[in-house]
């Protein structure tokens, strides 16, 4: 795994550090549905797809697609592979469905089938995938409510094994289009032989159309670019243009595979070795003094010992050598109550009176890493007293009896420690190697929501409380996580939720919304102004602003297969039905 050398930085001004908690509104969400001609058929994982990296990557899949090109336009595809659209334009008037492409039928005999998955590449463009192993990219002409154009599939692949699309995007250079599509596979893996004996891959397509005389150009594809890890991508994206690749997971990835060849990984460099030396002086301190002792040639005799202190600095030397010990001393102390003595004629031994006693210092001289340090018997026996609580076999290290002991099944699921620490990680895409690399450390990968769709998708993060939405600036290095809204406490909010399964948000962060296994939607709004006077009774100040929480109930008791947020609407799928919850009014 290569190492971290980037920080993600939060923009303070987009803090609130006075938000107190969100109070629940009993407001009415004005929900309706509309009841689908074909269920939406819930893939179920076989028995062989029994790892936490299958259920993370096709069990909690969301079967619903937001088209960010247009607004309110939702998509999914039904059990007799048809790939249907809503688009909402008047809540009361709802339309069914309308089916823009249809599956072959043979996808669905697969035994090892997935669920259909889909991309929406362009304003024109989309990839889609069967769950049985066959990619398609079709032009889709201009979608939306006022669209009833068939999609055209210019480019069919089967790949062999079933996959799942995750990301896609269409650009042209030098008047050649191009299509980069991302896809995930979990696969049995050989030299998996201590884990579950799967392997994640993520495979890099391009596919761009060849030079033609015909009305129709060929799509074919050009480049193949394969990663390996051993946990399911929280986020994995491609940058504008195909130049790299983020990807943010728990286990690292690494390019292996370049059309079908591997890719040749760099000898690690041998790490350097410190030569140890032997010390030219050790050290001792006590909580009033220090004192060192510095070898000296033998013979030395005091009128040629070149000795100079001062508050702050010291230099000592012999005469016609050059400086033993010279710099800054780490703290400041008494020049008149220090002396130094010559002993068995072969060693000086210095005793510098600390200005301020108590403080230990970390080192004699600034920098100088030349000596030993010395720890006496009796800060030996110190350190092992204050240390014992480490080894101690009482629950309660502290000897104090009035302070109850810890006890960790008091600790709520909000305040647990992911195991692995996970990566945020951007590849290059001409040398595949990693250029910045972000340790996330505690930071819970919570979801990822498309903002703008000429940009990367963005990705939400807990922060200590917060939830920070963060949009990749891949063509910014300095600057490649911008730091761009806050969900005030939705990180220890969402912690709660134990039947949480989908988490998104508005495009224009107006509110973000919990969706669980079965019925239930929460809604967090960003505080508000408040239209009335209200005072906080306890601190006995005026309130100007509120943030509300709502509590939607979905009229059904079959589980929730896909959940999406539009800036005015909520939208949640089931087998049967398809919910539209009006959250904002323009």
């Amino acid at each position: 795994m290569a190492a971290s050398n980037y920080t993600l930085k939060v923009n303070r001004e987009l803090l609130d550090p006075s938000f107190e908690s969100y109070r629940l509104s009993l407001d009415a969400i004005p929900t309706y549905c509309v009841e689908l001609d074909a269920a939406v058929e819930e893939v179920k994982l076989k028995d062989t797809h029994y790892t936490l990296e299958h259920m993370r990557a096709f069990g909690m899949y969301n079967y619903l697609h937001l088209d960010p090109w247009y607004e309110d336009s939702v998509l999914f595809v039904d059990c007799k592979g048809r790939v249907l659209g809503l688009t909402v334009t008047l809540d009361t008037a709802l339309g069914k469905p309308r089916e823009v492409y249809r599956l072959t039928a043979d996808s669905s005999q697969s035994e090892h089938r997935l669920c259909a998955s889909l991309s929406l590449t362009s304003a024109t463009w989309a990839a889609l995938s069967d769950g049985a192993g066959r990619l398609y990219l079709l032009r889709t002409g201009k979608r939306g409510d006022s669209s009833h154009t068939k999609w055209e599939p210019l480019f069919s692949e089967d790949t062999g094994e079933p996959f799942t699309v995750l990301h896609s995007i269409s650009h042209v250079q030098e008047g050649v289009h191009t299509v980069e599509v991302l896809l995930l596979r979990i696969q049995k893996d050989p030299q998996e032989t201590k884990g579950s004996g799967y392997s994640v891959s993520l495979e890099w397509i391009t596919v761009a159309n060849t030079a033609g005389h015909g009305p129709e150009k060929k799509y074919e594809a050009k480049k193949r670019r394969v990663l390996r890890g051993k946990s399911v991508p929280h986020y994995a994206a491609v940058e504008p243009q195909g130049k790299g690749l983020m990807v943010a997971s728990e286990k690292p990835f690494a390019f292996t595979h370049v059309d079908g060849r591997p890719v040749e990984l760099p000898d690690p460099e041998p790490m350097e070795v410190e030569k140890k030396t032997d010390p030219i002086y050790f050290w001792q301190q006590t909580a009033e003094d220090v004192t060192v002792c510095v070898r000296m040639p033998e013979g030395v005799t005091k009128e040629e010992v070149q000795f100079r202190l001062t508050a702050d600095r010291i230099r000592l030397g012999v005469q016609g050598f050059s400086s033993i010990l010279e710099g800054q001393l780490h703290s400041s102390v008494d020049p008149e109550a220090s002396t130094w003595i010559i002993k068995d004629d072969k060693s000086l031994e210095v005793t510098l009176q600390k200005r301020s006693e108590g403080p230990m210092w970390s080192e004699l001289v600034t920098g100088d890493k030349r000596g030993e340090y010395v720890v006496s018997d009796e800060q030996a026996a110190l350190i092992h007293e204050r240390l014992t609580f480490l080894t101690s076999e009482d629950l309660n290290g502290n000897t104090d009896g009035d302070k109850p002991p810890c006890n960790s099944q008091e600790l709520e699921d909000c305040d647990g420690f992911p195991e692995d620490g996970s990566s945020l990680t951007h590849f290059d895409g001409e040398s595949l190697k990693p250029t910045q690399v972000v340790n996330l450390g505690s930071h819970q990968y919570l979801f990822t929501v498309d903002v703008n769709p000429s940009e990367m998708p963005c990705f939400c993060l807990r922060h200590d409380v917060d939830a920070l939405v963060w949009q990749p600036r891949p063509d910014q290095p300095s600057d490649m996580w911008e730091h761009v809204a806050t969900f005030n406490a939705l990180g220890y909010v969402q912690a709660s939720k134990r039947d949480k399964k989908f988490a998104t948000c508005a495009p224009n962060f107006s509110y973000a919304s919990l969706g669980e296994c079965l019925r239930r939607a929460f809604i967090y709004r960003q505080p508000a102004p408040v239209e009335t006077v209200l005072f906080n009774r306890k601190q006995g100040r005026q309130v100007g602003q509120v943030a509300k929480q709502q509590v939607a109930s979905l009229d059904s008791d079959k589980p929730i297969l896909g959940f999406r947020a539009t800036n005015e609407r909520l939208y949640a799928l089931t087998s049967g039905h398809l919910f539209v919850l009006k959250v904002n009014n323009n």
